[in-house]
């Protein structure tokens, strides 16, 4: 039985559209207007134990919401979801102490009191024993690299070290599964990739299933093998990652290093120019074109090295949230299903 399974999953809402101007919000006291929003519209998926999955989606596309969804904060409009046999909504304390939820923009750690105040807080509302707790504790912040800031008051913390903490925070209970929206926002590279590596060391650890939202790819390259893609509240793509660059990217990119002696003052006529350094130049072309241009350039130019690469996974994302309603939504032709890591 999958770990998460959700079918036909719906999440509405009505959104009260006020009016511009005095009078106008006057009779809105009276007679108010309401404009129906589908957050969620029917998503159908399952994600087995073990399994580090990216949801991705542009801004307002519903990711946010189906991971308040499986986390009980809030209820659907229709449909069904279980994770690990239960239903989130109905808030049970068995789920509630199987799960975490980790959202980059929301602390859950008081914010005047060193971390490790919060820490037994979390302690006492999971009934963690103190052996167990002590023994995660100290292995959680040895990873992170953290153990020194304990005492140290959450506000005067960097928002990388803020974020250390609340993952802290989030798996002292040992979760079995964990939910990451958008754990690495506002980070420097150098914090997003200690986060990047930390979840990867732990996920292979201890084999808890992931459901991660990131507009970082870097995150996604680095942690998953699935991709699961939503769009104005519909699933969009479910398959591997190489898979989603092979069925939406339009374009390639080609380096190329031509002859000392070569003019490149034609060259916009093959391609759109990325780059252009005499003797390197770039270009984004078709992929259907990328043979005829390949032939024409060799036969017009003195070429001494070329590279044909996909386009950096950001604009074949772009790609895919740009298609949006256009992408069919045959199950068969959107699915490829990925081994569990």
């Amino acid at each position: 039985m999958p770990v998460i399974q959700i079918e036909n999953l719906v999440k509405s809402y009505q959104v009260y559209q006020k009016q511009e101007g005095l009078w106008a919000s006057v009779r809105g006291l009276f007679h108010r207007e309401y404009r129906l929003v589908e957050a969620v519209r029917g998503i159908d998926l399952t994600v087995d134990q073990g399994e580090f999955v990216a949801f991705l989606g542009p801004n307002g596309a519903g990711k946010t919401t189906t991971l308040k969804l499986l986390s009980g904060v809030i209820n659907p409009s229709s449909g069904s979801a279980t994770v690990m046999g239960f239903v989130p909504w109905k808030r049970e304390n068995a789920y509630r102490r199987r799960f975490a939820l980790v959202m980059g923009q929301k602390n859950q750690l008081w914010w005047d009191l060193p971390a490790a105040e919060s820490f037994r807080l979390h302690q006492q509302i999971y009934g963690i024993d103190k052996a167990d707790f002590d023994h995660t504790l100290a292995e959680l912040t040895d990873l992170l690299d953290v153990a020194k800031l304990l005492q140290q008051p959450v506000r005067e913390l960097s928002l990388g070290e803020r974020m250390k903490m609340e993952l802290t925070a989030a798996l002292l209970h040992s979760p079995e599964v964990l939910f990451l929206d958008e754990p690495t926002i506002g980070l420097d590279v150098i914090a997003q990739h200690n986060i990047q590596q930390f979840l990867k060391y732990y996920q292979e650890k201890r084999k808890i299933t992931i459901l991660l939202t990131s507009h970082y790819m870097k995150d996604v390259a680095a942690l998953c093998q699935r991709v699961v893609v939503i769009n104005e509240g519909q699933l969009q793509y479910d398959g591997s990652l190489s898979g989603i660059v092979d069925r939406f990217s339009t374009h390639k990119m080609i380096s190329l290093q031509f002859g000392e002696q070569d003019s490149l003052d034609d060259l916009a006529r093959f391609g759109d120019i990325v780059q252009i350094e005499p003797p390197k130049a770039r270009l984004r072309i078709a992929r259907a074109e990328v043979a005829r241009v390949l032939s024409a350039l060799l036969d017009q130019y003195t070429i001494e090295d070329v590279v044909v690469e996909d386009l950096p996974l950001e604009e074949v994302i772009a790609e895919v949230f740009a298609q949006g309603k256009d992408v069919p939504r045959n199950h068969d032709a959107m699915t490829e299903k990925v081994p569990s890591q």
